[in-house]
């Protein structure tokens, strides 16, 4: 009998799948690495755990103690999980622009919730100011230890394995690597060590159209949850990518609602979007050439939501 000793050992190896319907004829393979099949259905599942036992490691949180971060919802499930298991109380600062299954999701696992409101559920630098006031208000009340995702390069060491796993399950076939970018640390971590295999793999970033910070565009509001907060990730390093791509809200949703249907893929927005622009650049390529991409959660995380409701 081989078990598992708890739920967090379950974290990473995930299936890289090769889409084939949604593909355009001529052009490069598309490899998308399914992130959802994550314990809570959503790659920060890596990053959660990462975060936590570095803290642990070094004494920063110690035994019981408390942790605190504000989330759009998939880091703040993620880390719910791994506080249950590790016997950490923790609080979530979030809000309606987060969907409510990831706020129930969140609370079922024992997280206690701030829910800030933000007009029409939509990302925007304002919303993000306050839920980093709200966040360090709560840390001088009660001494919590603040996960810092946005300031925290464990999160990117957390990214490593999700690499390595690309990269042997390509058997080191990567020419390009396609991402969108929330905190930096997945694009972070991955492309950095996806470079140390071969200094020539091609990293593509990807933002919203609708709030294009990175390639110099002005902040605004849009739907793609998680991703695009209106400011530059402090983990951004320009020489990280070869390429800043925008994707429209429009275009994601729609990305993801044809892999649903056309794929059996059931995955949220910033995965649709990963999706436009692979798809993108698999045609710049063309054939012999291999995009890999990530499927960054899972669907059901979003049935309330515009993009399945």
């Amino acid at each position: 009998m081989t078990l598992s000793p708890h739920i967090l050992a379950t974290i990473g190896n995930t299936p890289l799948i090769e889409l084939r319907k949604i593909v355009r004829p001529g052009g490069a393979c598309i490899l998308a690495k399914l992130e959802g099949a994550n314990p809570t259905g959503s790659m920060k599942d890596r990053m959660a755990l990462s975060m936590i036992e570095a803290a642990r490691k070094d004494g920063r949180l110690k035994p019981g103690g408390k942790v605190v971060e504000f989330t759009g919802g998939s880091t703040g499930t993620s880390l719910a999980m791994v506080c249950a298991v590790k016997g950490h109380p923790l609080s979530i600062v979030t809000s309606n622009a987060a969907s409510l299954e990831k706020r129930n999701h969140m609370q079922a696992l024992g997280a206690q919730m701030t829910v800030l409101h933000t007009e029409g559920g939509k990302l925007n630098p304002n919303l993000f100011k306050r839920m980093k006031e709200t966040t360090q208000n709560l840390v001088a009340e009660t001494g919590a230890f603040w996960t810092d995702q946005f300031n925290n390069p464990d999160q990117a060491t957390g990214y490593g394995s999700l690499a390595e796993e690309i990269w042997e399950q390509t058997g080191g076939r990567v020419d390009v690597f396609v991402h969108v970018v929330g905190t930096c640390g997945s694009l972070r971590g991955v492309s950095s060590t996806l470079r140390q295999r071969d200094s020539s793999v091609q990293v593509v970033a990807v933002e919203p159209e609708e709030s294009p910070v990175l390639s110099g565009g002005k902040a605004g509001s849009h739907r793609i949850e998680g991703v695009g907060t209106g400011t530059i990730p402090p983990l951004w390093d320009r020489s990280l990518v070869d390429a800043i791509e925008r994707v429209s809200v429009a275009e994601a949703e729609e990305m993801a609602r044809r892999l649903a249907r056309e794929e059996g893929l059931f995955v949220g927005t910033s995965s649709g979007a990963n999706v436009v622009e692979a798809i993108r650049m698999a045609g710049t390529l063309g054939p012999n050439k291999t995009v890999v991409t990530i499927l960054v959660d899972n669907g059901l995380k979003y049935l309330s939501t515009a993009l399945f409701n």
